[in-house]
């Protein structure tokens, strides 16, 4: 995507973040999130190492398991590139997530169970967007023909009020819906 030219820089870091959905034989859902950072030059994290340019400095992933309920019913996560030896203890506290909801106050559940030193940051990174990544896989499949798809009213193309959903969903067009972050 071009973007107007900016000033003179020098290039020096890279975040790659992918997102996966997938159904299952089993009627469920997984969601795969991948996080990698690399910088373009040689990076010493003092008392630590040195990452070679290119060398991954954290490499990491979740995979969630929901049912059509959007709800967790299993969660792995690889954490296998870390720039510290106490990294990998903030994967097992990740299991604190299952049995929470996509749909109904995730980021409240991901705090709740994953705040501060009790996760990794950039684990709840990953989580945050892992309900967008999931609804994006599912919405065909698990909503009510009834409701509105969980996008209306979250962005200016999607305002209920506005052109796109009254030609695309005119069944919604000026509804508003009570719905729970």
């Amino acid at each position: 995507m071009p973007l107007s030219a900016p000033a003179p820089r020098s290039h020096l870091h890279n975040r790659h973040v992918v997102y996966r959905g997938y159904r299952r034989e089993d009627g469920l859902w997984d969601i795969e999130a991948e996080l990698r950072d690399t910088k373009t030059g040689d990076f010493t994290v003092s008392g630590e190492r040195v990452w070679r340019a290119g060398e991954p400095i954290h490499g990491m992933a979740i995979r969630l398991t929901v049912d059509s309920q959007a709800v967790v019913r299993a969660i792995e996560v690889a954490m296998d590139d870390v720039p510290h030896g106490a990294c990998p203890a903030a994967a097992p506290p990740m299991q604190r997530m299952v049995g929470s909801s996509l749909a109904r106050g995730w980021r409240r559940s991901i705090d709740q169970h994953l705040g501060g030193i009790e996760g990794c940051a950039h684990l709840r990174e990953l989580l945050f967007n892992m309900a967008t990544a999931a609804f994006q896989t599912m919405v065909d499949a698990v909503l009510p023909a009834d409701a509105p798809p969980p996008f209306l009213g979250k962005c200016k193309t999607w305002d209920f009020d506005g052109e796109t959903v009254q030609r695309i969903y005119p069944m919604f067009y000026q509804r508003r819906h009570e719905r729970v972050e």
